[in-house]
C-alpha cells in the first residue's frame, strides 16, 4: 500500500473517527505500509493534515475538548453521532491542564480580525459592550449583537449620492449584525450559536455568525439553516484576509422598532446610530470630518501582516491553518 491508501484502510477498519496516533498504530500492527523514516506517528499526522488542506473529500476531522483532531471517512460520516464523539472524550477523561488553557485566546480577541476582515470590504464595525447594558440578566446575550457593521453604497459621484438620499435614505446605506464564537464543535453549539445570532440580527439587514472553527462534520446543518432562516455564516481567520463567507445572509428590511430598544439599553449601540446618521445627513462641506469622527469611533484594524502575526501571537490565536 501507499501512505494514502494505508490511511485510508485505517480510518475504513475503524468504521467511526480516530486520532492521528491511533491510524498509526493501526497501521503498523496490520503492517499496511513500511515506514523508512523513525517518526511514523509524525508521517501519519503530515498526510492527515494534508487531505484537510488539499480539500481532499474523502477524509474529514473534528475537534476535541483537549484541542486535538480525530478523522473519519466521509462517507462514514451519517453513522456519527456527535454527542456520542463528545461522551467518549468525557469518558477518556480528557482534561486541559491549567497551562494549556491560560494559553488561549478569547472571543473578543477575534473581533479586530473581524474589524480588519470588514474594513477591506469597505465596511464600518463596531463592537457592542452587552455587559454595559441597563440590565445584566442572563437574556441580554439573546438581544445584542457581538458587533455591528456598516456599509453605504458606494456611488460614484456626489451629485447622485445626494439624489439617492433624497429618493430614499435607507437605501444608502446597510446595516450587519454579527455573532462571533471561538469554535463550533457540535450539532448542539451550532444550534444554540445559531439561533443567537438570528435573535440578535432581527433589527439588521443581515444577520452574520461568525467562528474561528467550524467542524467539518457540521456543513450540511449549516447549510440547511442558512436557507431555512437566511443567517449567514463566516470562518474568520488568522490572517484576516483569508476568511471566508461560506453561507451568504439574506437581506431583510430594518426593524426600527428593535433599533429603538437597543439604543435605549445599550449607549454603545445608540451611539453607533446616532454616528450612522450624522455620516447619513451630513453637507458635502463638513462630511470629511465627520467621517473621521466616525472612523475614530469604530474599531481598531490591521495596518499591515506584521501586525496581525504579532497579535496573533500575543493572543495564542492558531496560525497554523
Amino acid at each position: 500500500m501507499t501512505i494514502t491508501e494505508a490511511v485510508l484502510k485505517s480510518l475504513e477498519d475503524k468504521q467511526i473517527f480516530a486520532s492521528s496516533v491511533e491510524i498509526c498504530n493501526h497501521i503498523l500492527d496490520k503492517k499496511y505500509y513500511d515506514f523508512s523514516g523513525k517518526t511514523p506517528a509524525g508521517t501519519i499526522s503530515a498526510r492527515l493534515g494534508d487531505f484537510i488542506r488539499e480539500n481532499d473529500t474523502r477524509v474529514k476531522r473534528i475537534k476535541q475538548p483537549n484541542g486535538t483532531y480525530s478523522y473519519y471517512l466521509s462517507k462514514n460520516e451519517k453513522f456519527i453521532d456527535v454527542n456520542f464523539i463528545e461522551e467518549v472524550a468525557e469518558k477518556k477523561n480528557i482534561k486541559i491542564s491549567k497551562s494549556e488553557r491560560a494559553k488561549t485566546y478569547d472571543e473578543r480577541d477575534l473581533h479586530k480580525l473581524l474589524s480588519s476582515y470588514l474594513k477591506n470590504l469597505d465596511t464600518y464595525s463596531k463592537t457592542i459592550f452587552h455587559e454595559q447594558s441597563n440590565g445584566k440578566d442572563s437574556n441580554q446575550i439573546w438581544t445584542h449583537p457581538d458587533m455591528v457593521g456598516l456599509k453605504f453604497l458606494n456611488l460614484q459621484t456626489k451629485v447622485s449620492q445626494n439624489f439617492l438620499k433624497s429618493i430614499n435614505r435607507v437605501d444608502t446605506f446597510k446595516i450587519s449584525s454579527y455573532e462571533l464564537k471561538r469554535e463550533i464543535n457540535s450539532d448542539n453549539e451550532l444550534k444554540k450559536a445559531f439561533f443567537q445570532a438570528y435573535s440578535n440580527s432581527s433589527w439588521a439587514n443581515y444577520g452574520y455568525l461568525v467562528a474561528f472553527e467550524f467542524s467539518d462534520i457540521l456543513q450540511e446543518e449549516m447549510e440547511r439553516l442558512n436557507q431555512s432562516f437566511g443567517i449567514g455564516i463566516i470562518k474568520i481567520s488568522a490572517n484576516p484576509f483569508h476568511s471566508k463567507v461560506l453561507f451568504p445572509a439574506k437581506y431583510k428590511e430594518l426593524d426600527f422598532k428593535t433599533i429603538d430598544k437597543l439604543c435605549k439599553i445599550n449607549k454603545d449601540f445608540e451611539r453607533f446610530i446616532e454616528q450612522t446618521e450624522k455620516l447619513m445627513t451630513a453637507s458635502e462641506k463638513y462630511y470629511s470630518g465627520v467621517e473621521k469622527e466616525f472612523c475614530e469611533f469604530c474599531d481598531n484594524y490591521f495596518e499591515n501582516d506584521v501586525e496581525i502575526e504579532n497579535y496573533c501571537k500575543e493572543k495564542y490565536i492558531p496560525q497554523n491553518e
